[in-house]
């Protein structure tokens, strides 16, 4: 089995925040099947050192993994990618389209990631 650290490409030379090219490369692998469902992604720590970021950069895109349903993260057992046959059906899809256009409209205002993220979280938490 293909290790998912080789896999997860972050370019530091990239306008694109550190955090977002790992949260954006570990979807992908999972989308497209490169990262089977149940893997175990590499501790925190561990995947820091191997990509050369610090823990802070790869624990915040794990969070924004998990926050997106991408991976769970079980406690000492690690952080594993989760199996969407499992995963909570209608609304979860209904919440990643949704999740989608708001991502679309960002780009077309121009909006950076970051903002955006920022933006979302101050919603969710007024609402």
């Amino acid at each position: 089995m293909t290790d998912p650290v080789t896999l997860i490409d972050v370019d530091p030379a990239s306008s694109v925040a550190p955090y977002e090219q790992v949260r954006a490369s570990v979807t992908s692998l999972v989308r497209s099947g490169r990262i089977a469902p149940h893997t175990r992604l590499p501790a925190v720590r561990r995947l820091a050192v191997d990509l050369g970021l610090a823990a802070n950069t790869v624990a915040r895109a794990y969070r924004e993994l998990e926050a997106a349903g991408v991976v769970e993260t079980r406690g000492r057992l690690g952080t594993f990618v989760v199996d969407p046959a499992s995963s909570s059906g209608e609304g979860r899809d209904e919440g990643r389209e949704a999740a989608r256009e708001y991502a679309a409209r960002m780009r077309e205002l121009g909006v950076s990631p970051e903002r955006a993220l920022d933006l979302a979280r101050a919603a969710l938490a007024d609402g």
